[in-house]
């Protein structure tokens, strides 16, 4: 059932057009995700759904009685309440049911025969009503969603008008899960929120009983909760059906298919127009001129496909090639002032690694990468980098940027070697052309000094990059960017970032931090998570395959067994995989120095057997993790 519909939504903001002839319907229960260039009018359209703006021209429609909350990205509310009280104030009608319930309860004790009877009778059907309603079930639901926004038992008491703008904004979209409209409309849900709050709203978004649409930069979560997929550009809405991964590989399809269409009518049109322009004058062939011009005119002219506008060019490549081993750190205690945050932390980094460090909000994760930059002492142990290790360092405050210098300046004054055109072509693959070279570091935005932190980076051609939540502040066509050359970089990296999709599609290793020490685990952020779920279950469900009930206490003890070799021979196989991971860097390494044709053919065999080793390795190790 369609329940709220927009066609040929247009809107203008002094006579510039934002978007136009935008139509779409929400279905009940659709999980859609808006998404779209940076200022290409997201919030504009949502603003225009929900009523708190007009469109130019064109209409909305909504079910009769469309119940509908809308979480803006700067949502607050004013409130004299408690934080508890503020979420009872949901359920007011409810809770005068209830009193009407209790006071019925009371005249029982006072009435008998007929009025007794209807008493009861009343009661009874308010009862189911009431039950109906969730009744018995409200203070519930507000313990487990103030619970999972992080509002424990002690700040129940708190006024709002003491939390912070952030805490604000999560009670506000805490409450609207609790009002449970038909339809939920969302712009940067995520904003304000920890990775453990993000994965909670992820699964009850995902089981909403409602419809909802929603912007975010998050794209993992937009993997996880979203069906439907709407892109918005400046004269259409294009619908997918899929998460936002799906979209990307949909579109990407679709550009191309359009682009190939469009190359081949071009070359179409090109065609009829010589031969009209050869032989319109020509009395023998001017009738078939005059009917390829007719097909000319008829033809249905297919617009140039819009490739998007352009994208940073970001590239990182070492000048030298480190030694195998690049950080050690053994049974380190990480804090400030000798209150340690974690210990013990232990950490060894191989060569073209790429190893993310997660962990709750506070644990120290940027504490470990400053502790190894040696701008915060290690409370306890220390880091020693490898042979020819060279770092580059991304620091998440931007520390590194002078606001005093312009764009040019802030890399011409560290590689004063560098011919200018150099540093303007580097600058103008980092987005930064024309007069944008001649802005100061301090008028640029977030998104603007994190792209030029970066091409300073990039210009330092170190082989270990140590980066500090890099992602923060680049819009998605930045991140991805961003990825690729992190994927294709040619030395090591140690990094932390909250952006799970970042993770998933660049590390290698996953380092785990917390109060009580670091784990790590060999795979990205989806199999950190499996892992760890399965860690955290006692070791009779993790290995047992059938249920306990169905077999007698021998069979039990053979199956557990079974799986107990199982998992320990994963565990050999991942020893073994990371052990030649090794063995290969080594004889790369060799490779380099040795010009002896004999010995380079004799290193190539043993790469190539190390390599069919462990394929053959990889493929056992795939086929048992999957039987556990």
């Amino acid at each position: 059932m369609i329940i709220l519909q927009a066609t040929k939504i247009e809107r203008s903001f002094a006579g510039e057009v934002l978007f136009d002839n935008l139509s779409f319907q929400i279905d009940e229960r659709d999980r859609i995700a808006l998404v779209g260039k940076n200022g290409a009018g997201k919030s504009t359209f949502l603003k225009i759904l929900v009523g708190e703006e007009e469109p130019t021209s064109g209409m909305i429609q909504k079910k009769r009685d469309l119940t509908l909350s809308y979480l803006a990205q700067d949502s607050r509310f004013e409130s004299d309440n408690t934080i508890y009280d503020e979420m009872l104030q949901v359920f007011k009608d409810l809770r005068q049911t209830e009193k009407r319930l209790r006071d019925m309860e009371l005249q029982m004790g006072e009435l008998t025969g007929q009025a007794l009877e209807q008493l009861i009778q009343t009661y009874d059907s308010l009862s189911e009503e009431f039950r109906l309603a969730g009744g018995f079930t409200y203070e519930a639901d507000i313990r487990s969603i103030l619970n999972g926004f992080k509002f424990d038992e002690s700040m129940w008491q708190m006024k709002i008008a003491e939390l912070s703008g952030g805490q604000n904004t999560r009670l506000a979209l805490a409450k609207m899960l609790l009002e449970k409209p038909e339809l939920l409309v969302l712009d940067e849900p995520t904003n304000h929120l920890d990775i453990e709050t993000i994965a909670w709203l992820e699964t009850y978004l995902s089981n909403y009983s409602g419809a909802l649409i929603l912007v975010s930069h998050d794209r993992y979560f937009l993997d996880k909760v979203a069906t439907i997929t709407l892109d918005l550009t400046k004269h259409s809405l294009d619908r997918y059906v899929g998460n936002y991964s799906q979209f990307v590989e949909q579109k990407e399809q679709k550009l191309l298919t359009e682009a190939k269409n469009y190359e081949k009518q071009q070359k179409e049109i090109a065609k009829l127009e010589e031969f009209v322009q050869k032989n319109i004058v020509r009395a023998s062939t001017t009738k078939r001129a005059q009917s390829r011009r007719k097909q000319l005119e008829k033809m249905e002219r297919l617009d140039k496909p819009d490739m998007g506008k352009k994208s940073a060019h970001i590239a990182f490549q070492a000048d030298k090639v480190s030694g195998n081993i690049v950080l050690t750190v053994e049974n380190a205690a990480i804090g400030y002032d000798n209150e340690v945050l974690a210990e013990p932390i232990s950490l060894d980094v191989r060569k073209l690694q790429a190893v993310a460090i997660v962990g709750p909000n506070g644990i120290g994760k940027s504490t470990l990468i400053k502790s190894v930059m040696g701008q915060v002492p290690f409370i306890k142990g220390e880091a020693k980098l490898g042979a020819n290790v060279e770092v580059g360092y991304y620091d998440q405050t931007q520390s590194k940027l002078t606001p005093q210098n312009t764009v040019l300046d802030e890399l011409w004054n560290d590689f004063k070697l560098t011919p200018e055109v150099e540093i303007r072509n580097r600058l103008g693959a980092f987005l930064f052309s024309g007069d944008d070279v001649k802005k100061t570091v301090g008028m640029l935005s977030g998104g603007e000094r994190a792209r030029l932190l970066l091409a300073k980076l990039s210009m330092e051609n170190n082989n270990f990059l140590i980066l500090d939540e890099p992602t923060n502040h680049l819009d998605i066509d930045s991140k991805e960017v961003l990825e690729s050359a992190l994927i294709d970089f040619d030395g090591t990296l140690l990094f932390v970032s909250h952006d799970r999709y970042f993770i998933n599609r660049v590390a290698t290793h996953v380092l785990e931090i917390s109060e009580s020490g670091s784990r790590l685990y060999l795979g990205d952020y989806d199999y950190y998570q499996t892992k760890k779920t399965e860690l955290a279950q006692p070791i009779e469900e993790a290995v047992t395959v059938v249920s306990a009930g169905n077999l007698d206490y021998q069979a039990q003890k053979e199956s557990q067994k079974e799986q107990r070799k199982i998992l320990r021979r994963i565990e050999q196989l991942e020893e073994r995989i990371e052990a030649i991971d090794s063995e290969l860097a080594q004889i790369q390494e060799e490779m380099l120095s040795i010009n002896d044709a004999a010995d380079l053919m004799k290193l190539q065999e043993d790469l190539e057997k190390k390599q069919e080793e462990q394929m053959n390795l990889l493929a056992e190790w795939e086929e048992l993790s999957e039987s556990v």
